[in-house]
């Protein structure tokens, strides 16, 4: 047992000899391209929200706890809105990777200088942003008998809060505002955060608040059954949809904040942008697909003016859409996502190129690894030849005594015996004792006559 175990371990060593310098070059050239694809996503990314009690914020966290399960740390910015969102993700001194940015919010830093610029891309649009205005009825009732606004005209004079300075509101505002021939003049304008703004509201200190948000906001939705405050509803909304291009239709059903008290009383038309998620161009594709999937389970279902499935989507985005979302539009998550831990599966997604690469430029190379584990085999043979091939010319020339002769074939032959070689190659070890024992039987016969 102990004798085949040892031959066992000895062909085992040979074959790690004979094949080491191809698994170190295979190891070499793996490692090499890990390095220079890094498959493996960062453990940290920062992502821009906006204010604290805003849909981005709420949003935020659930992407915040999304991540947390594959080992990522959300860290959450909060910012003024959309239009300070954009600044950070293109400026190289930022450290801000992705981030919450709502339609037509671009068009406004056009004409910054974009050399300066990082290239963003978008990973799809998440969900919409209706447009809320929310007026006073006593302060309408002052152009209004019944205090119902139905005309963005009839808030000349009035004190408006179009949004805080970063946000995207006041862009959006502005736009509303010169398409019903207005100019800034025209109203009270104020820049108030959301909080402050809804308190100014309450307390009569603005007549009309403006907001962009998703319905998942808690200020939208307190708002909406606060006595004493409308909403304004855009019977115009087709018309401002089709004028600018990043605005959408939309319906807030009847009754879909409170159906019992039938809030809203009637279906109402409002325009809505759609907010996406904006990302520096470098991001790390795995990270773009961990995102995209967070945003599937987090924004796919129904909501107060969005059907089930509606979102996420490729439509609606600004910037141009990362090739790895739109591999999941396409085509749903990769097929070893779907059987693999997300980590094997990704490094599997990343690295295939390169191992087919290696494997290419190992099958030719490991084609030498039989014929230099059969030339070792032997070579533990062979290389006595010599001795003894020594010891029979030496015994032909008669110029070294034979005992000595017989003394050297001896220890010959006793190294002979310790030889352990795989079963395959065993004949060709019988041959070298055989020959052993042709030289022993000249020494020992009749030597020949001079």
């Amino acid at each position: 047992m102990r004798r085949t175990i040892r031959e066992t371990l000895l062909s085992v060593r040979d074959v790690l000899f004979t094949a080491g310098p191809f698994i170190v070059l295979a190891l070499v050239l793996l490692a090499g391209a890990y390095y220079l694809l890094k498959p493996a996503p960062p453990k940290r990314v920062v992502l821009a929200t906006g204010s604290e009690q805003g849909a981005y914020a709420a949003f935020g966290k659930r992407y915040q706890e999304e991540l947390k399960r594959y080992g990522i740390d959300v860290v959450l910015r909060t910012t003024p809105g959309s239009r300070e969102n954009l600044r950070l993700l293109r400026d190289p001194k930022e450290n801000v990777q992705i981030a919450f940015v709502q339609g037509g919010s671009s068009e406004s830093l056009r004409n910054d200088n974009e050399e300066e610029k990082l290239p963003l891309i978008s990973l799809g649009s998440v969900f919409y942003e209706p447009v809320w205005l929310y007026y006073r009825i006593d302060a309408a009732k002052k152009v209004s008998r019944d205090g119902v606004l139905v005309d963005l005209a009839q808030m000349r004079g009035m004190r408006v809060n179009v949004g805080a300075r970063g946000s995207g509101i006041p862009g959006v505002m502005s736009r509303l505002l010169h398409a019903n021939l207005m100019e800034r003049d025209d109203i009270v304008r104020s820049n108030l955060d959301l909080t402050p703004s809804v308190v100014a509201l309450l307390n009569g200190e603005i007549d009309v608040l403006a907001l962009v948000s998703a319905p998942e906001a808690p200020m939208v939705q307190m708002l909406l059954q606060t006595p004493g405050i409308r909403l304004f509803e855009f019977t115009q909304a087709e018309a401002y949809a089709r004028r600018y291009r990043f605005l959408n239709l939309v319906t807030l059903p009847r009754g879909v904040v409170d159906l019992s008290r039938r809030v809203p009383p009637q279906d109402m038309p409002l325009i809505a942008a759609t907010c996406s998620l904006v990302a520096r161009e470098d991001l790390h594709p795995a990270l773009v697909q961990l995102f995209v999937q967070a945003a599937a389970r987090i924004h796919s279902g129904a909501g107060w003016i969005s059907r089930a499935g509606e979102f996420p989507t490729a439509a609606n985005t600004e910037f141009p859409l990362a090739r790895d979302a739109e591999r999941y539009y396409r085509s749903g998550p990769p097929m070893l996502q779907r059987y693999l831990p997300f980590w094997l599966a990704n490094l599997i997604d990343r690295m295939w190129v390169a191992l087919f690469s290696i494997i290419v430029v190992l099958i030719p190379v490991a084609r030498l690894v039989p014929p230099l584990y059969n030339y070792r085999i032997r070579w533990r043979i062979f290389r006595w030849y010599r001795d003894l091939r020594q010891i029979e010319e030496e015994l032909a020339r008669d110029q070294v005594p034979v005992e000595e002769l017989r003394d050297r074939l001896h220890r010959l032959d006793a190294k002979a015996e310790r030889i352990s070689v795989p079963l395959a190659y065993t004949d060709e070890l019988y041959m070298l004792r055989s020959a052993i024992a042709l030289v022993r039987d000249r020494l020992d016969g009749p030597r020949p006559a001079r």
